[in-house]
């Protein structure tokens, strides 16, 4: 029969870990003990969420849980086609459920998260993230993202050379000869 002292603790027993935690040696995080202030502003942000049957409305789903700036820009990508729930574009007074999957496409980058909790009102970034499950792919790494064109300022509008140059950054040469060979075809 195993002890307490078997285990190599001197005091009372450990609550059992997963596989996985276990064998890495770290605790499971499902069992660490939030911080205080977030355990309060998740129970304000529930006090103030919707009652039983009642729904939250996708734009303001979005902005309370940062997923966006403003309301009004939530507004606005929903009509714009930017947000869709369970692969359907919505308008912006979508009612949400738990369980939804929201895709919001911004700043050439989509967020894919699932939902967990319905707020109606913003909360910190701490509370916000448990609000969701965040199944977005990871960003691309900033080297692979082409540099703007950045000019001086009162440079006017770019020149036929200009324009050669930024191709040629932006991996587009071969683009530009083909349209000067439609330009010479008869």
């Amino acid at each position: 029969m195993a002890s307490e002292h078997d285990e190599g603790g001197s005091g009372p027993v450990a609550a059992p870990r997963d596989g996985a935690a276990a064998a890495a040696g770290t605790p499971d995080p499902k069992r660490a003990t939030p911080d205080p202030k977030t355990v309060a502003a998740i129970a304000a942000a529930e006090a103030a969420g919707p009652q039983h049957g009642e729904s939250v409305r996708v734009d303001s789903w979005i902005w309370a849980v940062r997923l966006i700036k403003t309301r009004s820009l939530g507004a606005t990508a929903c009509r714009g086609g930017h947000v869709r729930v369970n692969g359907e574009r919505v308008k912006p007074a979508y009612s949400l459920r738990v369980g939804d999957e929201v895709r919001l496409r911004q700043e050439g980058r989509e967020r894919v998260v699932v939902v967990k909790r319905l707020i109606r009102k913003r909360v910190g970034a701490p509370v916000a993230v448990q609000c969701y499950v965040d199944n977005s792919p990871p960003p691309p790494p900033r080297e692979a993202v082409a540099p703007a064109g950045i000019r001086d300022r009162g440079a006017g509008r770019p020149t036929k050379r200009d324009r050669r140059e930024m191709d040629r950054l932006r991996g587009l040469e071969g683009l530009s000869s083909s349209r000067r060979d439609a330009g010479t075809r008869p």
